[in-house]
């Protein structure tokens, strides 16, 4: 049975954002608020990597190798 080091992430934040995409900080953050209304969650949750792959298409896969970086 192999462990990994890191736990896997479930939530993205907008600092992933802006490495993943390129966005400035602002537009990363405003990316994630329109996430949240169209998913319909409170200003105060968090956004999961499916939910924001599933809004911009970018395969989940993908995000999650970048993330493990």
């Amino acid at each position: 049975m192999s462990v990994s080091k890191f736990p896997t992430r479930v939530v993205i934040h907008s600092k992933d954002v802006e490495n993943i995409t390129g966005y400035m900080p602002r537009t990363a953050r405003n990316l994630l608020q329109k996430i949240k209304r169209l998913v319909g969650k409170p200003k105060r949750s968090l956004v999961t990597i499916r939910e924001f792959c599933n809004y911009t298409g970018i395969d989940e896969e993908l995000v999650r190798e970048f993330l493990k970086r």
